[in-house]
């Protein structure tokens, strides 16, 4: 036992002694260790080591502070109530001449338009913020679409008085003539109906004295400021000047009352371009409008027609002046036309003047929305009309006007039924007759001059 436990200790002395001499090598030879602490390199390593150790050392830098969105405390209920106590109390501080003059509209039609807007669209109606804070009013949300469009201006002028943004003032604008648009453009755009065509008759016959007049028909341009450069030579044309513009074709009758309104063309296009895109007469052609018929000089005519300029075709639905005419009879008839025609350019006045923002340059970009304030402008001129002509004279109980001869409207006899290919390719080309113009414009001229001693005004 003895010489078994003496030999295993001396074994394990020598593995011990064996695992030493390992675990502390013997330096090698030829090792200079001045060489290496005066090396470039290693000194650069080493500075950037030490360097990057500082650096992360060091504590880490505060992130930015993001900007917020700048907040302007606003108050709407106090703008509101201000609103509210100068033109919609009971006995609110302006009169009705001054709401009238500002608003461009009585206060029963503005309310109308309102209420209207409000029920159908939750855009116009009173909500509340997470906070529960209340925002704009409907009368608000109205009074800087409706000032914008009168006035001309942007809608941070309002800010001070009805306490409504920029942003807010221009997403009321839209929302606004979008709305106005969809809801009552149905009634105040429509095509004349028999009963329509039957009462331009009688009017035109009684203030102008031209049997089976349906009114005057024109083209408007509305600059176009924000236009895009590369839409910049399809929009410019040199006769408007040298911006870029949009047409507006409009048919107006002496009352003032816009019928047809078709915009959207490119400001390059002349008239006879945008009639030939215009569907002015496609009920006509399709069979579904009212038929007209009138006698002037003893002849018969089945086509009511327009009073145009110069530059529209011969075609017997427009009746335009001479020139240089020859004979009384032909100059009594050119100042005439040039006279009555004029009542579509002073539709194009009259809707300039109520709605500024029509007449400079309009600064929207897209034509979906300036096409929607356009029409939400004539929409609106036609209801000012309407309620502001509550007394027109009912001529067809008038027995100035009694006679058939001036011209008859009824109801199409096909009960909506459209032509077929080769009844509207017919119904097109009586349009276009040049011998039925020329015969429609002597008859006029007779007509005229045979009526010229008759007290036709009202």
């Amino acid at each position: 036992m003895s010489s078994d436990s003496s030999s295993r200790a001396q074994s394990d002395e020598e593995i011990s002694h064996s695992s030493s001499e390992e675990e502390v090598p013997p330096a090698p030879t030829g090792w200079d260790v001045a060489g290496f602490a005066n090396n470039p390199i290693n000194n650069y390593i080493s500075r950037y080591i030490q360097s990057e150790i500082a650096r992360m050392q060091q504590p880490p830098p505060q992130r930015p502070i993001r900007r917020r969105r700048r907040y302007i405390p606003r108050n709407h209920t106090g703008a509101h109530d201000r609103l509210f106590a100068d033109y919609f109390a009971e006995e609110p501080r302006y009169p009705a001449d001054v709401f009238r003059r500002r608003f461009r509209m009585r206060r029963s039609l503005f309310l109308r338009i309102v209420n209207a807007l409000s029920a159908r669209y939750p855009e116009f109606r009173l909500q509340r913020d997470a906070a529960g804070k209340p925002g704009l009013s409907p009368l608000q949300k109205c009074t800087v679409a409706i000032r914008q469009l009168a006035y001309g201006g942007s809608a941070d002028m309002f800010d001070e008085y009805l306490q409504c943004g920029e942003t807010t003032g221009n997403e009321c604008l839209k929302n606004f003539c979008q709305g106005v648009r969809e809801i009552f453009g149905e009634h105040y755009l429509r095509s004349p109906d028999a009963a329509d065509c039957q009462f331009l008759l009688d009017w035109h016959w009684r203030t102008h004295g031209f049997p089976g007049m349906l009114g005057s028909i024109d083209c408007m341009h509305w600059q176009w400021k924000n236009c895009p450069t590369a839409w910049r030579g399809q929009f410019t044309t040199g006769y408007k000047g040298t911006h870029p513009t949009i047409i507006l074709e409009a048919v107006a009758d002496q009352r003032l009352w816009i019928w047809h309104a078709y915009f959207g063309i490119a400001g390059s296009n002349n008239d006879l371009n945008v009639l030939n895109s215009s569907p002015l007469f496609n009920e006509r052609i399709n069979g579904l409008g009212p038929s007209i018929e009138f006698t002037a000089n003893g002849n018969v005519h089945n086509m009511g027609y327009y009073l145009a300029d110069g530059i529209y075709p011969q075609w017997p639905v427009f009746l335009k002046t001479i020139r240089c005419p020859l004979g009384d009879r032909r100059r009594y008839f050119a100042r005439a036309q040039e006279s009555a025609r004029k009542d579509v350019e002073r539709a194009f006045g009259v809707l300039q003047s109520r709605f500024a923002l029509v007449k400079g340059p309009t600064r929207f970009f897209y034509q979906g929305d300036i096409a929607d304030i356009m029409y939400a402008c004539i929409i609106m001129h036609n209801m000012i009309i309407d309620d502001e002509h509550e007394g027109v004279l009912d001529v067809t109980n008038d027995p100035s006007v009694a006679s058939s001869s001036h011209g008859v409207s009824t109801e199409s006899a096909r009960q909506g039924v459209p032509h077929n290919e080769h009844e509207r390719f017919q119904a097109f080309m009586d349009i276009h007759q040049k011998e039925a113009h020329q015969a429609l414009q002597h008859d006029i001229i007779e007509e005229l001059w045979a009526n010229r001693n008759r007290a036709h005004r009202p």
